[in-house]
This record gives C-alpha cells, sequence and structure tokens, in this order.
C-alpha cells in the first residue's frame, strides 16, 4: 500500500479475464459432468459424487448467473463484486 508522498504508485488493475469466475465455474462442473460420464459407462462406484458434483456445479453456476444479472440491473440486494464499476 503506498503512502501519500513516498513515490510509490499502486499496480494496476488485473485484467477482466483474469478475474471473472465463470470460466473457472463452467470448467469445473464441465469436468465433473465429463467424469460423471466415464464413471457411469465403466460402472465405477465414485459414479454417484461424479453425479452429485455435476449438479452442484450447475447450481452454483446458475445461482452465480442470476446474482450477476442482479448487480448489472443495479438491484440493491444482489451480491457485490461481481461487475467491475463503470468507467
Amino acid at each position: 500500500m503506498s503512502v501519500p508522498g513516498d513515490g510509490l504508485t499502486p499496480p494496476p488493475a488485473m485484467p477482466a479475464r483474469w478475474t471473472d469466475p465463470a470460466p473457472v465455474i463452467g470448467g469445473g462442473t464441465a469436468a465433473f459432468a465429463a467424469a460423471a460420464v466415464a464413471a457411469t459407462v465403466a460402472d465405477w462406484s465414485i459414479a454417484p459424487t461424479a453425479w452429485a458434483g455435476t449438479v452442484l456445479g450447475a447450481l452454483g453456476f446458475g445461482m452465480f448467473a442470476l446474482q450477476r444479472r442482479a448487480a448489472r440491473r443495479g438491484r440493491r440486494t444482489a451480491q457485490k463484486g461481481l461487475v467491475p464499476p463503470p468507467v
């Protein structure tokens, strides 16, 4: 943290593509879905766990999408920090 008058400047902001959680949530859900299909086809005992991960990932992504939409619309009850501040 820079103090006024110390000659240091704050670091630049990270690019938006590095701070967007949507690809990570989607990738994790897709990985669980692929594992669930593979475990079901191969008749492995881990199949129910993989299907549960797929369902929970899809529900989490849906809730994230709803919160992001509410934040973009400016709803008071929306989670903060999901959209970049206006420039």
